[in-house]
């Protein structure tokens, strides 16, 4: 992996000149932010599932428009190296993916429920990336914790695969879960509290509603956003 297979090394300045003329092209952030988000309340029994599927900006705010989904955290996971940082595994200098853990109600939303939102969220062929986010960083990963759940993982992308519905083949990888690594502070409900930074408005959101319009059955009352 080099820093060249990641969007956001490109330099600010032509990002941002880029973002003049409309486009959206990296989940950067634009400014650190001093805030610290409150934590929600999770149930000590609350189940726990990981995912990886490009921007964790994007992952993040669509889980927790879930039914049954207390909290998604933004981190890495999938790598071997010891207390990543954004900085590093955003420049593709680790074998870690962007992730994001997820406290759900089992009662209330499967695991199996949750590997269709895996699914439904994102472009399932896409190899190494996800949108405008490229490089290994950015791969789309189903963390497996338990036989069953690794069976769930993969009777799903069978299923996608024999569906008829794409071309190339599902690139999503079925990996065992080993440890999370929680994200820095101001990257954790960076959605929610930055609605008109430019990625957010023109690459989170359309992708938010792309996947509102195919499953709206799994949404909270609210919507999400």
């Amino acid at each position: 992996m080099t820093s060249s297979t990641s969007s956001r090394s490109v330099p600010r300045q032509f990002l941002t000149a880029i973002l003049l003329v409309g486009l959206a092209v990296s989940c950067v952030p634009a400014s650190a932010g001093n805030s610290v988000p409150a934590e929600k309340d999770i149930p000590k029994n609350a189940s726990v599932a990981t995912f990886a599927s490009g921007c964790f900006w994007c992952v993040e705010s669509i889980y927790e428009s879930v039914k049954g989904v207390y909290e998604a955290v933004s981190g890495y996971a999938g790598g071997t190296e010891q207390n990543p940082t954004y900085n590093d595994v955003a420049r593709g200098a680790t074998s870690h993916s962007e992730a994001v853990q997820v406290y759900y109600d089992a009662s209330v939303v499967s695991f199996a429920q949750l590997v269709d939102v895996f699914f439904a969220s994102q472009n399932p062929t896409q190899v190494n990336g996800q949108g405008p986010d490229r490089g290994p960083q950015y791969r789309s990963i189903i963390f497996y914790s338990s036989a069953e759940e690794k069976t769930v993982a993969e009777q799903a992308k069978a299923a996608l695969e024999t569906s008829g519905q794409y071309q190339d083949p599902i690139a999503a990888e079925i990996t065992e879960f080993e440890k999370f690594w929680r994200g820095e502070e101001y990257h954790q409900d960076y959605e929610h509290k930055n609605p008109n930074q430019p990625y957010i408005r023109g690459v989170s959101v359309p992708r938010f509603k792309r996947f509102q319009a195919k499953r709206p059955d799994l949404l909270k009352e609210s919507g999400g956003h």
